[in-house]
């Protein structure tokens, strides 16, 4: 029954009342039939959007464990967090958050194992063309996108899931990025930002899409002779390093699920040469350091700082706390930046026996 018949159903039943009754009562029983009408109404209207409380509850949910695993990830302890992200695969199957940041981690273990870990660039490309690690990777990345598309043609929190796929993209070009493949970052790049932008446009209050648009951003505004074949041959959006680096900021001050990543990219970015602000970039990885304490990554990436910046004591003595920090070599991430240290206090000190 439509509202307007429900309507007049309900006035017709009264007739009789209205002729029979004073004009008092008949203010009363007109005014409780339009209560009742209303009522109905708001109850028809909240049984048709039910479901939102509840997906809203199970996604943060989702992203209140997903804090907890991105704490473990950039604390070093890669394992753990991903046991964290398959827990939240296996509690809600439909949603593409556990998926996207086991892709995130999984990045984070290819990055270790192949990236140049003293590259005064602190983010250099790897001459590695690939990884085990890359096909679980690209599965995960898959997963992520098709979830969120599924999640998106059945109206279901729409602008999360335009920002969960977006962020699939972000990591998707940040392997290629880290690869040095120019062509396929700028598709995926793009493909991230039209995403984001959506989610943005959706949710004004999601801040997590700032750190993929600053990325963008500042990336395609810095990197302008290739950029500008890109742009050319597949449509490339410009971009602009000053709003890139406000963005990134917003992502690390006020971000959900960016705030350590967004710290991690912008301490790179303050210590490349088109910035040299080797003070803000020096600050930021020491806050890093101060909150994830047992990750030997940060101190590693502060001791290259001082390099970069003449402190070669200073150097010395922080790759020296970082050979000797992980040399039980308990994990892949000591592991990694074991052999990091010692390549970088071999280059220091030629023919000196690192031990």
């Amino acid at each position: 029954m439509t509202a307007s018949r429900l309507f007049l159903t309900l006035i017709g039943t009264r007739e009789y009342e209205l002729r029979s009754r004073s004009r008092r009562e008949n203010l009363k029983t007109v005014a409780k039939t339009l209560v009742g009408f209303l009522f109905l109404m708001l109850a028809g209207a909240g049984s048709s959007s039910a479901m939102a409380p509840g997906q809203a509850s199970r996604d943060e949910e989702d992203r209140a464990m997903g804090r907890r695993g991105l704490d473990l990830m950039m604390d070093g302890d890669l394992d753990r967090a991903i046991a964290v992200f398959r827990e939240i695969e296996k509690q809600d199957p439909q949603s593409p958050v556990g998926y996207l940041l086991e892709a995130d981690a999984v990045w984070w273990r290819i990055y270790y194992s192949t990236a140049n870990l003293i590259d005064p660039d602190v983010f250099s490309s790897t001459d590695q063309d690939s990884s085990p690690h890359d096909a679980h990777f690209q599965d995960l990345l898959n997963t992520t996108i098709s979830k969120s598309e599924s999640n998106i043609q059945s109206n279901q929190d729409v602008a999360r899931n335009y920002l969960y796929e977006g962020m699939a993209y972000a990591l998707r070009a940040r392997l290629e990025g880290l690869r040095d493949r120019a062509l396929p970052t700028a598709r995926a790049g793009k493909k991230m930002r039209a995403l984001l932008l959506e989610a943005g446009e959706l949710d004004p209050r999601l801040t997590d899409p700032y750190l993929g648009l600053g990325i963008y951003n500042y990336f395609v505004d810095t990197l302008s002779g290739i950029v500008r074949i890109l742009r050319w041959f597949i449509g490339l959006p410009g971009g602009s390093r000053i709003e890139g680096l406000k963005q990134m900021h917003l992502a690390a001050e006020k971000g959900d699920l960016t705030p350590a990543e967004a710290k991690f990219f912008l301490a790179k970015d303050y210590s490349r040469q088109n910035e040299r602000q080797f003070e803000r970039s020096m600050a930021i990885f020491r806050e890093l350091e101060r909150e994830y304490p047992h990750n030997p990554l940060w101190p590693m990436l502060i001791a290259s700082l001082q390099c970069r910046t003449g402190h070669s004591q200073e150097c010395d003595a922080g790759y020296r706390d970082v050979f000797q920090r992980t040399e039980a070599e308990k994990s892949e991430v000591d592991k990694a930046l074991h052999a990091a240290a010692r390549q970088a206090l071999q280059r220091m000190h030629p023919g000196e026996a690192i031990e």
